[in-house]
């Protein structure tokens, strides 16, 4: 074989494994994500680009992105299997316990002062379930108050979940890494 043939045939295996590589990345581990609307903002805006893992496990806070069969959607888990939750004058509660959201706060410098953020609930009234079930999640959007969510759609099934929104890459003025407050 001529050297041009032999160094012709070591770049096209090098490319087919490069590109055998990336779709593997991009199937099972890491992959991209361009956010639409704004349930989630401040923390995600409108055309806010992600890289999401999808091998990570999933935790309370954790920001998600799932999928219900029709569309995508980034949400927060508020509730894992086996969690009672409750919202009470703007404040959460999971399993008794007061949970802070600190990532709430730009959203509740501007609310209305005779009005909850978030309104009060609980899974019960909300759901008919006191607890979230087995290999179900329960979700909720950072703005309140322009999500569809857990509150509307009750729980998520664990399957749905493409994966976990690790970092914010563009705009790159805003670019983040840490979404949960736990």
């Amino acid at each position: 074989m001529s050297k041009f043939k032999q160094e012709t045939m070591e770049w096209v295996i090098a490319i087919t494994i490069a590109i055998a590589i990336v779709v593997i990345v991009r199937m099972f581990l890491v992959t991209n994500y361009e956010v639409s609307g704004k349930s989630m903002m401040p923390t995600l805006a409108d055309k806010d680009r992600v890289l999401i893992s999808k091998i990570s496990p999933i935790n309370r806070m954790d920001v998600i992105i799932f999928n219900n069969g029709e569309e995508d959607f980034v949400k927060r888990v508020i509730g894992l299997p086996g969690d009672t939750i409750r919202y009470e004058n703007d404040e959460l509660f999971v399993n008794e316990k007061q949970v802070k959201e600190p990532f709430l706060e730009s959203n509740l410098a501007y609310k209305n002062p005779d009005e909850h953020f978030t309104e009060d609930f609980n899974l019960l009234e909300l759901t008919g379930s006191k607890t979230v079930p087995k290999g179900k999640l329960f979700v909720l959007g950072d703005n309140r108050i322009a999500s569809l969510d857990s509150r509307y759609f009750h729980f998520i099934d664990k399957d749905e979940v493409i994966g976990e929104v690790k970092f914010k890459y563009l705009p790159l003025a805003d670019a983040t890494f840490n979404f949960t407050s736990e």
